[in-house]
């Protein structure tokens, strides 16, 4: 694709990253046949090609309109069309560009600023989503269905069968939502990954990974957030940790792009590429050990697994992830449209409710064409989003793993 960018932006980081991306696309389309919101709108503006020419224009312009960032908006960032792509665009960093570079053209409504500032200071802060959380739990009468549907119940906590000796350690990335909405989760595989003579270690001083800040685009909060983990992280690495372990994939792929967040702190940068060579999903972990030490009683429960976006386009982790499950004898059940995704996309749920409940409609009558008992996916916002419309139980695959654990 040729460009003609503003030379006082093409001489940014920015603007030789968006040529380069630009660049590379080749107008084919394929992009448009996996993209959910084309699927679902059939407008060439809500699919990548038509997000990237509106990029493209705006960046080569130095205009935009309301209706361009509305198209922006409605992108999930699930990068199904990246991994289509035959050219390998990477169109989720020249979004990230886009949307960074609009909002400064095309100012907010008070009350859109109001909401975004809230939920990028609520979500990422454990103590504060904990409150809100229990807050909400009690005044959901007045809140729209779609909000109200969004607030997790509160799990009680459990407990698994553990191993008592273990001879490695990794970190246990809590996140922020998934500590207070599903903390069943990481007790889950710290239980599993015991008996596999790891421990995994909780770390207080981590903070969230920069998810939500970055879908809203927030940017230097982000930046920020991943500092401060860093900084964290490179103490327990430097005494023996063998690998940052993600429970939540939405995480997982914010963290593996900490060197292109960081790409202007030299310093930064090239501790993220180590930390991000260190942040492994869950089951890339499990399928690196013998899980036949597992003590697993059998089950015949059948589940229909949900692969989340974020770990097989983000992580390119789905084989892994499937083959976890086969090996620890999950029995799965048919489904299709497995590369499309569930409508959950970090806050989109929030900010596109209308179009997320119809992708959530479309993901929930194919994951329930195999008559599942229940169903298991990787990442707390699926989990939640699933579980708000789901007949059967939703939960993260590892709960269901350390649940069939004997003592």
């Amino acid at each position: 694709m040729k460009t003609s960018l503003k030379d006082e932006f093409l001489s940014t980081l920015d603007g030789k990253k968006a040529e380069e991306i630009l660049r590379r696309c080749v107008h084919c389309g394929f992009c448009n046949a996996t993209c959910p919101t084309y699927q679902e709108l059939s407008d060439e503006r809500d699919g990548p090609r038509g997000r990237i020419y509106l990029i493209k224009q705006m960046l080569e312009n130095g205009e935009a309109t309301e209706k361009t960032r509305t198209h922006l908006d409605r992108c999930l960032t699930c990068r199904s069309c990246e991994t289509t792509c035959p050219s390998g665009v990477e169109y989720s960093q020249l979004l990230d560009i886009g949307k960074q570079h609009i909002e400064k053209l095309v100012p907010r409504s008070f009350s859109d600023r109001t909401l975004r500032y809230g939920v990028t200071r609520i979500l990422p802060n454990a103590s504060w989503n904990k409150v809100m959380f229990r807050l909400a739990r009690q005044f959901t009468f007045l809140m729209p269905d779609t909000f109200r549907e969004q607030i997790p119940t509160e799990q009680p906590l459990k407990s698994y069968p553990s191993a008592t000796k273990t001879n490695r350690t990794m970190i246990a990335f809590r996140g922020c939502v998934q500590q207070t909405a599903t903390p069943n989760t990481v007790k889950a595989a710290k239980a599993v990954l015991s008996h596999l003579g790891i421990e995994l270690i909780e770390v207080a001083q981590e903070g969230c990974c920069g998810a939500v800040n970055l879908h809203l685009s927030e940017h230097e909060r982000a930046v920020q957030q991943a500092k401060r983990n860093i900084d964290v992280w490179w103490r327990y690495l430097e005494h023996g940790a063998e690998a940052i372990v993600m429970s939540a994939s939405g995480c997982g792929v914010t963290i593996k792009d900490y060197p292109q967040l960081l790409v202007e702190s030299p310093y930064y940068r090239e501790r993220a590429l180590v930390i991000a060579e260190k942040a492994k999903d869950l089951s890339e972990i499990l399928l690196a050990e013998d899980l036949t030490q597992l003590p697993l009683k059998t089950s015949n429960e059948r589940v229909a697994v949900h692969c989340p976006c974020t770990l097989q386009h983000g992580m390119k982790n789905k084989e892994t992830y499937y083959e976890v499950l086969r090996r620890l004898g999950v029995e799965q059940t048919r489904k299709s449209e497995d590369h499309l995704c569930c409508g959950s996309a970090g806050t989109y749920s929030l900010f596109q409710p209308e179009l997320s409940q119809q992708l959530l409609k479309r993901k929930m009558k194919a994951l329930s064409e195999g008559d599942p008992e229940g169903i298991v996916t990787a990442n707390i916002g699926c989990q939640l989003h699933l579980g708000s419309k789901a007949q059967v139980p939703v939960k993260h695959w590892i709960e269901l793993i350390a649940e069939r654990l004997e003592n």
